[in-house]
């Protein structure tokens, strides 16, 4: 076994010593080339078998396999150029002249995924947040290494509900621009909303308040008992009566649907009771009968006295 070993190792090196030195390291980077790519199909293979048994999308396990591609591609490019010329040397100037052609047209997919690095690190939002990012509000969907997959918040409406549209936000942008998170946490997830209700100058002030109060605490009756934050009432003039500034804690992403029960539950206890009424904007004529003769200026009631005499 030794002897045919050697006498294998014999022959390949007269064939090597036969060939010019040219040739010997084009096979160097054909075979190396052939071996980059059977380490390819077959890590991509258990690649895709891994991400399947994870049950993850067909979109993220083609997302990741197209990376692994490129990741591949480099290091071939790399190897095949040190097999070519056999020399530590060339692998750094390669490596070097590499970095600076994807430094300089890749960088902001880099700074994306430093970017994801550090929303995978400090963890600033999850999946499942409502945030605002760059003026655009949604809830988030997906976060991947280049880009944020937001469900879109309003948009199409004037509301707080979802549109059903899609919006990638590459991750770059996040260290340049403002990111507003509705719940920083699971433990502190719902956030303070108003609703403005308008009440008449002759209603029952106080009877105005314990009703406003009375309405949100049903409707969101499970989270005060979780935050202990009992609604509130703020109150200031305006034009036509008193504004009442109905401010109670909600969830985020139930906010459209709980502003509108506590409206409803609000519009039925003023219109049951007769001491309270809405404030709108409205004229009103008061008759009053009163003695024609003083209600003449004195000048006419003078000169009315002079006619009679």
């Amino acid at each position: 076994m030794e002897q045919a070993k050697s006498l294998f190792d014999e022959i390949g090196g007269w064939v090597v010593a036969q060939l010019p030195e040219s040739l010997v390291g084009l096979v160097s980077a054909v075979l190396t080339l052939i071996v980059v790519l059977v380490l390819h199909k077959v890590t991509r293979k258990m690649i895709i078998s891994a991400m399947g048994f994870q049950h993850r999308t067909e979109a993220q396990i083609k997302q990741f396999t197209t990376m692994w591609k490129y990741l591949f591609m480099l290091v071939g490019i790399v190897f095949v150029v040190v097999s070519m010329s056999a020399s530590l040397a060339a692998m750094g100037l390669t490596v070097a002249f590499v970095s600076m052609i994807l430094g300089w047209s890749l960088q902001r997919p880099v700074t994306g995924v430093a970017a994801w690095l550090m929303v995978m690190i400090k963890k600033p939002f999850v999946i499942g947040d409502r945030i605002i990012i760059q003026g655009v509000r949604g809830d988030v969907l997906e976060i991947s290494p280049t880009h944020i997959l937001l469900g879109e918040v309003g948009g199409t409406i004037g509301g707080e509900e979802s549109s059903n549209r899609g919006i990638l936000i590459p991750n770059a942008v996040l260290f340049d621009q403002m990111v507003t998170n509705y719940a920083v946490s699971q433990e502190s997830k719902y956030i303070l909303a108003e609703i403005n209700v308008r009440v008449s100058y002759d209603s029952d002030y106080r009877l105005a308040i314990q009703v406003l109060t009375d309405c949100a605490s049903r409707v969101t009756a499970d989270i005060v008992s979780i935050t202990g934050k009992e609604p509130s009432v703020r109150s200031e003039f305006f034009d036509s009566g008193v504004m009442m500034r109905l401010r109670y804690q909600t969830i985020a992403t139930e906010r459209e649907r709980i502003s509108s029960d506590i409206v409803g539950e609000i519009v039925e206890a003023f219109s049951s009771s007769p001491d309270l009424g809405f404030a709108y904007p409205h004229s009103t004529v008061h008759y009053r009968l009163i003695d024609a003769s003083t209600a003449l200026p004195p000048m006419f009631r003078e000169a009315r006295s002079a006619s009679a005499s």
